[in-house]
């Protein structure tokens, strides 16, 4: 399975890499939980409506668990986990959370396992390649683009 990439030139005034050219990783479009479950459907037993069901139910529990201030670990995927960000406060005794947490976010951290050279490998890249996204699929001989 291949990533898509489309070249781009980094144009920064400032850069010390300017007009050197970089692959940025595109996606073709956003999978929702009726894909997957679909997805699920065709590849096990379970009813689209089943994994549909739990899917939506894991999506609430996960949210209810991140603002309890649990990590949520799911096993093959990966964890999650709130950050907040903050501004500083001169001393402990002045930092409150109305005046100085400006904002909340989730972070995702992926399954890694370490290999036999001690490298640390993402699991949900193992098996992935690169490939330039095709500049204009319309009407050309370029292999069809599916999820």
């Amino acid at each position: 399975m291949a990533v898509f990439y489309k070249l781009i030139q980094d144009n920064r005034v400032n850069s010390t890499h300017r007009g050197m050219w970089y692959g940025r990783a595109k996606m073709l479009d956003v999978i929702g939980l009726d894909e997957i479950a679909q997805r699920i459907q065709d590849n096990t037993t379970a009813k689209k409506a089943d994994a549909m069901a739990v899917l939506t139910e894991m999506v609430e529990v996960v949210k209810d668990f991140l603002q309890k201030s649990y990590s949520v670990r799911i096993d093959g995927l990966g964890t999650f986990k709130m950050g907040l960000r903050t501004s500083p406060a001169p001393s402990a005794k002045e930092f409150s959370a109305a005046q100085n947490v400006k904002g909340m976010r989730v972070n995702f951290q992926p399954i890694v396992k370490v290999d036999k050279n001690g490298n640390r490998v993402n699991q949900l890249t193992t098996g992935a390649s690169a490939r330039e996204l095709p500049k204009n699929a319309v009407g050309t001989e370029e292999e069809e683009v599916t999820p």
